[in-house]
Parts: C-alpha cells; sequence; structure tokens
C-alpha cells in the first residue's frame, strides 16, 4: 500500500461567505495541487471538503496521513465519526459532506494529525494560502 500525506486547509470569507480550499497531495518526491471553492459556505465545509477531493483524487488504496490544522475535521476522523454513523448523524453538522467522506475513504488507511495553523508548517502555510486565494476568486464575482 502507497503511504501519502494529504495536507489540506479550509477558508471562509465570512462565515458562512465565499470558501476555498487547498490539498497538496504528496508521494514520494512527487506532488498534486487540488483547489476548489464554493460561493457560500463555511470554514468548516471546505476544511472538511478539500480532504474529501483529496481522497477522491486518489486511484488505488493508499495509507493516507491527513495533516490539517481543523481539529473538527481531525477529531471528527479519529473520534466522533463511528458515533455519528450509528445515530444517523442526527444533530451532525455537515451531514451530506461526512457521507461523502465515509465513501471516500473506504478503500484507504487513514489516520488524521492536527497541526497548528499560522505557526510555520510549510505544507500547511501553502494549503492556507490556496484555500484563502479561492475564497478570494469566489468573493471577486460577487
Amino acid at each position: 500500500m502507497k503511504k501519502i500525506t494529504l495536507f489540506s486547509d479550509g477558508s471562509a470569507l465570512g462565515n458562512p461567505g465565499p470558501g476555498g480550499f487547498g490539498t497538496i497531495l504528496k508521494y514520494a518526491d512527487k506532488e498534486k495541487i487540488i483547489t476548489g471553492s464554493e460561493v457560500h459556505t463555511t470554514n468548516n465545509r471546505m476544511e472538511l471538503l478539500g480532504v474529501i477531493e483529496g481522497l477522491f483524487a486518489l486511484k488505488e488504496p493508499c495509507e493516507v496521513e491527513v495533516i490539517s490544522d481543523s481539529s473538527y475535521v481531525v477529531k471528527g476522523i479519529n473520534e466522533w465519526l463511528s458515533a455519528w454513523i450509528q445515530r444517523d448523524f442526527k444533530k451532525v453538522k455537515n451531514p451530506d459532506l461526512w457521507r461523502r467522506y465515509i465513501e471516500v475513504s473506504q478503500l484507504h488507511k487513514i489516520n488524521a494529525v492536527w497541526v497548528r495553523g499560522h505557526d510555520g508548517h510549510v505544507e500547511n502555510e501553502r494549503c492556507d494560502k490556496l484555500a484563502r486565494d479561492e475564497a478570494q476568486k469566489e468573493k471577486d464575482l460577487l
């Protein structure tokens, strides 16, 4: 199984407001950048969507280390998800995205790791800029 590192960050200008995500997939010396945006969204949705789109881009089962500055995403993946599934996502925010996460994550072995945002972590800073740039593009279209 290939070992992939998935770095991701999300941004919303206003919460809700125009938002974007930036994701970097790394395997050995290869790197793939994935970005996206929505016109009306929240920061947490963009944080999670970045992880989903990164996992969706993988073409085979992988061991994936997800690096994020979002406690919501990291704890959701590592701690809360099984309980949310048991109660069919009642009183859970963003159940549509969590269901998509389950679909795209099934083939992979995933561990999520939290890093402090805006603390000099190179890939996290790059993802933050990608996410903010995507959100700004949406805002500029309004």
